[in-house]
């Protein structure tokens, strides 16, 4: 790893109204910047808080504007419990579970960065409780999701490869990926895998549930795909950030552009030689994270 992935915050867990136990990584602790809002971080489908931890150690150690950081592992995710009732891997109920997170912590408000179905999570929040929303970073995710990514991510969790050791675990992420994220180095791609994946009863796994990705699996993508235009307007006077990776097939520069149209002070980042989703921490996007954060 390029930073130790296992210091640097303190581990947290909340229960949720239905029992089940989540787990967050603070970064920072409640003494930190505490005349700012703190940023929380909700991960992706299949991921979880790891993801955010080279991004949340920059944050939150800024010798300018040091950031409260909290990472999320979802239900199902990581180091938080499953869920009995699978049919509770939802939106709905994810949404929720954040808030029952912000309850638990005692936070009115904070600035959100969400990647992929973290971004969707948020455009519900912006609906059901727009006030908690400080200002939000959407990470290669807005209201129309095209086929083809969705696509690419129901195949990739299809092939379902289980990885010897973490050389093999980086060799299948190179093989799946390696054509979209151009930029990364093998450092990087290390990274991605010791975030990605773990060993559990001596075997090396995706840290998930897999009854998420079977219901992933079971979508209908003939189906029209329902749009969340409904919802986004719903930011409209949430100051807001959209990072789309260059190399993306789920977010389209079509769709960024019909964004920035209807929240006219939107800001558009591209992530360069990035797919979905762009990894937070690389290149020169921390730094536009936090002018977006200072104009904020």
């Amino acid at each position: 790893m390029s930073s130790d992935d296992e210091s640097g915050f303190l581990a947290r867990t909340i229960s949720t109204p239905d029992g089940l136990i989540l787990y967050i990584r603070d970064y920072g602790g409640r003494s930190l910047g505490a005349d700012l809002p703190p940023v929380i971080c909700l991960p992706g489908l299949t991921r979880n808080s790891r993801d955010f931890h080279q991004l949340a150690l920059l944050l939150s150690g800024d010798p300018i504007a040091p950031r409260r950081v909290l990472t999320l592992d979802s239900r199902g995710r990581g180091l938080s419990a499953w869920d009995d009732d699978k049919s509770h891997y939802n939106l709905a109920i994810e949404a929720q579970d954040v808030l029952a997170m912000c309850a638990a912590l005692g936070l009115s408000e904070a600035v959100f960065i969400g990647t992929s179905r973290g971004g969707l999570i948020l455009h519900l929040l912006a609906a059901i409780r727009p006030e908690i929303l400080k200002a939000v970073i959407l990470n290669d995710i807005g209201p129309v999701l095209e086929k083809e990514g969705l696509v690419a991510i129901r195949d990739y969790l299809n092939r379902d490869r289980r990885p010897a050791d973490w050389r093999e675990a980086v060799n299948i992420l190179r093989e799946n990926h390696g054509h979209a994220f151009t930029a990364l180095t093998q450092e990087d791609w290390d990274d991605m895998a010791r975030a990605i994946y773990t060993v559990r009863d001596g075997t090396m796994v995706a840290d998930y549930d897999p009854a998420i990705a079977v219901q992933m699996q079971a979508l209908d993508l003939e189906a029209p795909i329902p749009d969340l235009w409904p919802q986004f307007e719903a930011f409209r006077d949430i100051p807001l950030m959209v990072i789309r990776g260059e190399n993306s097939t789920l977010l389209a520069t079509a769709t960024t552009g019909e964004m920035a149209r209807r929240h006219p002070g939107m800001t558009i980042k591209t992530a360069i030689g990035q797919g979905h989703a762009p990894i937070l921490h690389l290149g020169d996007i921390p730094a536009a994270i936090k002018d977006f954060l200072a104009s904020t």
